[in-house]
């Protein structure tokens, strides 16, 4: 490789890699339309739209375009159960030849398959892949999620669609960015933040990295000059009036842990509030049937409920005190997890006990307002876990149920200085999305005085 090629590779690029928009359904609605068309022109891009703004049938749309200009097949890649619901889109909206391949065999030009199925497909087959709910990838193992990024490098054409970019860490965005083509991991850290060890040495890169004070700006253009992004319409410049969501109720249940915490042997005079990893751990073990009793208590009260749990002995628990329930297990076959969701997104179960690593991304299940969450540290878990209620098309009041022991209250701490971050970083993403970015560039047009011995 030539040196000015690999420079070339280095230097951060806005323009546009896409098509020119054919197909725009008129059943979108107007800013739906702009999302696709701005999608459909950029060709590499992130569309951050919060649950119920209709990713579903942008991607369909996105797809079809690409399905036109290119006469290839278009893949979908999305979280398990959700394929069934762009094909019921498709079939709302009219968009033909959509299948999902639960083997790898296919005979439509959109091809939705699972994130835990693509091993059985081929990269070099599309020139257009869509990562649905993109931010289900920290969810995988290091193999699954090299597969995936892998597969996306090798097409032309690259999109991520997802609810939650990286709430809690803005660093994060720099791996979608990568994904897409554009500014590398390491140069984005090296351009836009700083960290006390003052190094971007990988060895380091487990330190806390900040925003360059000065760079702020630059970064939030720069991160809206290859994504756009929406919490509601008006972000984007169109009206609201369709899309107001129902009241959330989050209900706090402190339960009293009268036992001392046992650590490393040595029990503890009084219960006090867990410290660290390890003791929020031992409480949240300590504390089991209290807090599945309570649980199971809430959702008495509703026909219809969702037990989120973390720990196995916590499911164990559920399913001892509520006979009525079904579990979605990490261990079980793929097959029986996607039957389970299926079924309870049809209203054929009525009590579901799961884990927000499985089953939090992309589901639709605005038949259910009741659930109850045992709390972590992990702010974008939890959003997740109560978007797949709490969105645009849920008619009801939404109840979420907070069950957690007094030694727990710092979790809760921690999520609310987590949400705050979240919607300020959102808040900061919207504001740039409809600002124009310019890279300016410069060409070096001097003549260089070599010393005469050359």
């Amino acid at each position: 490789m030539e040196y000015s090629e690999f420079l070339k590779q280095k230097q951060h690029s806005s323009i546009d890699y896409g098509i020119k928009a054919k197909f725009l359904p008129d059943t979108m609605f107007d800013f739906q339309k702009h999302v696709a068309d701005y999608a459909i022109r950029k060709g590499r891009g992130a569309v951050f739209l919060d649950t119920g703004l209709g990713k579903t049938i942008i991607e369909l749309v996105v797809a079809t375009n690409y399905v036109m200009a290119t006469n290839k097949p278009v893949l979908i890649i999305t979280p398990l159960a959700v394929a069934a619901q762009h094909l019921k889109e498709a079939d709302k909206f009219g968009i033909p030849d959509v299948c999902h391949t639960r083997d790898g065999k296919y005979k439509g030009k959109i091809v939705l398959i699972n994130y835990e199925r693509l091993h059985y497909l081929n990269s070099s087959d599309f020139d257009c892949v869509i990562l649905d709910e993109s931010s289900i990838l920290k969810n995988f193992d290091g193999a699954i999620k090299n597969q995936i990024n892998t597969f996306l490098r090798k097409v032309n054409y690259r999109y991520l669609f997802t609810a939650t970019p990286s709430p809690n860490d803005y660093i994060e965005l720099g791996t979608s960015s990568e994904a897409l083509g554009y500014m590398g991991y390491i140069d984005m850290l090296s351009k836009f933040f700083r960290n006390r060890n003052n190094s971007i040495d990988p060895a380091h890169l487990g330190v806390e990295w900040y925003l360059k004070p000065h760079a702020e700006n630059d970064f939030w253009q720069w991160v809206a000059s290859w994504s756009i992004s929406a919490k509601k319409p008006s972000d984007i410049g169109f009206a609201d009036d369709r899309f107001i969501l129902p009241a959330l109720h989050e209900v706090e249940t402190i339960l009293r842990n009268e036992n001392p915490l046992t650590i490393d042997g040595q029990t503890k005079l009084f219960a006090m509030p867990a410290v660290g990893f390890h003791e929020i751990k031992q409480e949240a073990k300590a504390t089991i049937r209290q807090r599945c009793e309570m649980a199971v208590e809430k959702a008495n009260h509703h026909d219809t409920s969702v037990y989120w749990c973390n720990l196995n002995d916590e499911a164990d628990e559920l399913m001892r005190l509520d006979p009525t329930a079904v579990e979605v297990r990490g261990n079980m076959d793929i097959d029986k997890k996607e039957d389970i969701l299926l079924n309870f997104s049809a209203g054929n179960i009525k009590k579901l006990v799961t884990k927000t690593s499985i089953t939090a991304f992309g589901l639709n299940w605005q038949h259910c307002n009741h659930t109850t969450y045992f709390p972590t540290y992990s702010y974008e878990q939890y959003y997740q876990a109560i978007r797949r209620f709490w969105r645009f098309g849920q008619t009801r009041p939404v109840t979420v149920d907070l069950i957690l022991s007094d030694g727990q209250e710092r979790i809760m701490q921690s999520l609310i200085h987590k949400k705050d971050k979240a919607i300020k970083m959102f808040e900061k993403l919207t504001q740039q999305t409809n600002k124009e970015f310019k890279i300016d560039t410069r060409e070096f047009n001097k003549t260089i005085n070599l010393p005469k011995f050359i």
